[in-house]
C-alpha cells in the first residue's frame, strides 16, 4: 500500500477524531481508512492509535508519530499544489481566530473581500476572547490586539490602537469623574477578563492601578453593555469601541494617563513551510486591517 496514502489517512483519524469522519473528510470508505492505518502500524511494528467504540486517541508512539509527520505531509502537499498553479487559484480552509468584539467590528466585515479575492478559500471564523492554542485547535492564522510572548509562533505587527477608559453620562451624573487614576479607587470599575489592575502612564513613567466592581466577565461585549447602561467604567482597546463612540451618552475619562499603545498582530505557528492559502489570508489582512483600526 501507498505510505502517502497511509499517512494521509492516519492523519485524518487523528485530525477529525474517528475512521468515520476521516472516512467524510478524504472520500474514502470507512474499511479502506482502517485498512491503511492498520497497513501503516504493520509496517512501523507499534500501535498508533488507542481503538474504542467511543473514540480514537494517541498512543505515546502515535502522538510523536504525528508530530513529526503531520508537517513532512503539509510540505508535499502544499509544493503539489504551488506546482499546479495554486499561487494564482489559492484553496482550501483557512482558520482565523480573532478577539470576539474586534472580530465582529474589524475582521467578519472584511471576509466577503477575501473570499471574492480568493473564491477557492474557505475561512473558518473563530471569535473568542480566549487566547486559543493554535497547535491544538487547528489555528492557522490569529489576530491579537494584545502582547504575545510566544516563542513558537511568528509574529507580524499590522497595527496599532490603544487603551481608553469609558464611561456613560447617566453613570457620572450620579458620581463624580475622576481626574487621577488613583480616584477609580472610589468608583464601580468593571473588570474583563483578569485585568484586576489597570495600566496608566504619568510624568514617572508607567504604573497600574488595582480596581474593581460589582461586574466582571470575560466577555468584552457585557462590559460594554455595563457601561452603555451606567452600571460603572470600563477599560477597552480603542478599536472596540468604534459605534460607543459615536454614542451621545458615552465619554472617555483620563485620557491624559491612557496613551500606550496596543499592537494589532497577525500570529501564526512557526514552521518550516506556510501554505500559501495562509499567506494570502495573512498578506490580506496586513494590508486591510490598518486601514481599519
Amino acid at each position: 500500500m501507498d505510505r502517502f496514502h497511509e499517512l494521509n489517512a492516519f492523519i485524518a483519524v487523528v485530525e477529525t477524531g474517528g475512521f468515520s469522519a476521516a472516512a467524510r473528510k478524504t472520500g474514502e470508505s470507512q474499511s479502506a481508512v482502517s485498512k491503511a492505518v492498520s497497513a501503516l502500524e504493520k509496517r512501523l511494528g507499534v500501535a498508533l492509535l488507542h481503538r474504542s467504540t467511543r473514540k480514537v486517541t494517541l498512543t505515546d508512539q502515535g502522538q510523536r508519530y504525528y508530530e513529526r509527520t503531520k508537517p513532512l505531509v503539509d510540505e508535499i502537499q502544499v509544493a503539489d499544489s504551488e506546482l499546479t498553479s495554486s499561487t494564482l487559484d489559492v484553496s482550501g480552509l483557512v482558520r482565523i481566530a480573532a478577539p470576539s468584539t474586534f472580530g465582529r467590528l474589524h475582521v467578519l466585515p472584511l471576509i466577503p473581500e477575501l473570499l471574492s479575492r480568493h473564491p477557492g478559500l474557505r475561512v473558518d471564523l473563530v471569535l473568542s476572547d480566549a487566547v486559543r492554542d493554535m497547535v491544538e485547535d487547528r489555528i492557522d492564522l490569529a489576530i491579537r490586539v494584545s502582547p504575545i510572548n510566544d516563542p513558537d509562533s511568528v509574529v507580524r505587527h499590522v497595527a496599532d490602537t490603544s487603551l481608553v477608559c469609558a464611561g456613560s453620562r447617566r453613570y457620572f451624573a450620579q458620581h463624580r469623574i475622576p481626574k487621577t487614576p488613583a480616584e477609580l479607587a472610589d468608583h464601580n470599575c468593571l473588570v474583563y477578563g483578569d485585568m484586576t489592575e489597570w495600566p496608566f502612564t504619568g510624568p514617572e513613567g508607567r504604573f497600574s492601578v488595582p480596581v474593581n466592581g460589582n461586574l466582571s466577565s470575560n466577555s468584552v461585549e457585557t462590559i460594554l453593555a455595563g457601561v452603555l447602561a451606567g452600571v460603572g467604567i470600563g477599560m477597552f482597546h480603542r478599536a472596540s469601541l468604534v459605534k460607543e463612540f459615536q454614542h451621545s451618552d458615552v465619554i472617555t475619562i483620563l485620557d491624559d494617563f491612557v496613551n500606550e499603545p496596543r499592537g494589532v498582530s497577525l500570529v501564526w505557528p512557526k514552521r518550516r513551510f506556510v501554505p500559501t492559502r495562509v499567506r494570502r489570508a495573512t498578506d490580506f489582512f496586513a494590508m486591510t486591517l490598518p486601514l481599519r483600526v
